[in-house]
């Protein structure tokens, strides 16, 4: 069971620095973090920390697909994470 509550707030810190490096790097015009890569780690459970990552940052909010997909996904997965842990406690 600590497993899995680490493993999901482990995924979310990186979804969540993730958002911080791209932005950073967007400013600098250098190399960027591939839309591809921050969506796999929001579905591998990363959303909360992404989505709260594009808001602290003020990331990616003018992109419909990030702006409607990540707060969508990060619901669903508070919501699978709060099901998971009640079955598992």
């Amino acid at each position: 069971m600590a497993y899995f509550g680490g493993a999901y707030l482990i995924m979310n810190l990186v979804g969540f620095i993730m958002m911080g490096i791209d932005k950073s790097r967007a400013k600098k015009r250098q190399y960027r973090i591939s839309e591809k890569s921050l969506w796999l780690v929001a579905l591998f459970g990363g959303a909360v920390g992404g989505a709260a990552g594009m808001q602290l940052y003020r990331h990616k909010t003018k992109h419909v697909a990030f702006k409607v997909g990540f707060p969508l996904l990060a619901v669903i997965e508070l919501g699978l994470f709060s099901y998971f842990w009640a079955m598992l406690t």
